[in-house]
């Protein structure tokens, strides 16, 4: 995993926040489609370890603001991708992977609900809404792993929730799928 490259992700984002703050900025903002917050680092890494991710894991992040939860995933799992659709949170999250020289991440700058899930052994969310809007439907229609949701509001009511812990102040809750699809 490399604590160095943790610690590199932690200096990176430190910077831009300082750098948004010194703007007159806070490290948030409405995307059009939703509402970005900065993760902390380090509640955010380690409810990605307790969630279970593995070396063989496929992960992706719905609304992956600004990349650092996907690059954080990358760091423990064969592949990380995120999907944002504000344009200057995806240049950040590219720009970061690329100077960080992080391959087994890739971002993409659209709406989550053109991004198939299929395939994917970890789905992460941090909603901003509920559920009922259409993710939930997206999920069941689609997901043949894990969901963690990571916040204390908008859960699924259709999956079986399998874990539930709190990462520093924040909840975080580990779902299935009620009825598996047949493949």
């Amino acid at each position: 995993m490399g604590s160095e490259r943790l610690s590199s992700i932690k200096s990176e984002y430190d910077g831009f926040y300082r750098d948004l703050l010194g703007q007159g900025r806070l490290p948030l903002k409405d995307t059009k489609v939703g509402f970005w917050g900065a993760a902390i680092t380090d509640e955010a890494f380690a409810a990605l370890r307790k969630a279970g991710l593995t070396k063989s894991s496929r992960f992706l992040d719905l609304g992956s603001g600004d990349g650092k939860v996907t690059l954080l995933a990358a760091l423990l799992c064969k592949e990380a991708h995120g999907v944002e659709y504000d344009p200057e949170l995806f240049n950040k999250s590219v720009e970061v992977a690329q100077k960080l020289g992080v391959g087994n991440v890739k971002f993409f700058n659209y709406d989550f609900f053109d991004h198939s899930l299929e395939g994917y052994d970890v789905v992460f969310i941090h909603p901003d809404k509920p559920m009922s809007r259409g993710v939930e439907q997206k999920l069941k229609d689609e997901l043949n792993g894990k969901l963690v949701v990571y916040g204390h509001h908008f859960h699924p009511t259709s999956f079986k929730r399998k874990m539930k812990f709190n990462s520093g102040e924040t909840l975080v809750s580990v779902y299935a799928v009620k009825q598996m699809k047949a493949r």
